[in-house]
């Protein structure tokens, strides 16, 4: 049986905790993500920044673009290790209503899982359709 070591995307772009909005924003852009973990200079996970935090905590709230990620990031996140089973972190994802699941060994983000890597897995693709379907279905969360 497959773990999120074997779908997951290892090469993730990161923001660090002192970045600013327009980093951020810039890093979205060039690599066409809606969402970058946010890590300290030690590689620990500290948060993640979608494009939604950039527009409703930072532009919207009328902060500059100098303001740091720290300041708009979610740092209420959940997250996986690269061990464990596809469908437990489909699970994680459905009951958390998160599209992108950071993979964190020992405090250190090593790579990233999406609905995307789900859906692309044939043994998983039931799991990844169960998991946006419970993200679809609770609106008030979004």
């Amino acid at each position: 049986m497959k773990s999120v070591k074997d779908i997951m995307t290892s090469d993730v772009s990161i923001c660090h905790t002192n970045d600013q909005l327009s980093d951020a924003a810039s890093m979205m852009k060039e690599k066409n993500v809606g969402a970058i973990p946010v890590c300290d200079d030690q590689g620990n996970l500290m948060g993640m920044v979608t494009d939604r935090d950039l527009v409703i905590r930072g532009y919207a709230a009328k902060k500059p673009d100098s303001t740091p990620i720290q300041q708009v990031m979610s740092d209420r996140m959940y997250s996986c290790t690269p061990d464990c089973s596809l469908e437990e972190a489909s699970r994680i994802m459905a009951e958390h209503q998160v599209r992108r699941l950071p993979v964190v060994e020992n405090g250190k983000l090593s790579g990233i899982l999406s609905l995307g890597d789900l859906s692309t897995e044939e043994m998983s693709d039931h799991a990844a359709g169960v998991a946006l379907h419970d993200i679809s279905e609770r609106p008030e969360l979004h």
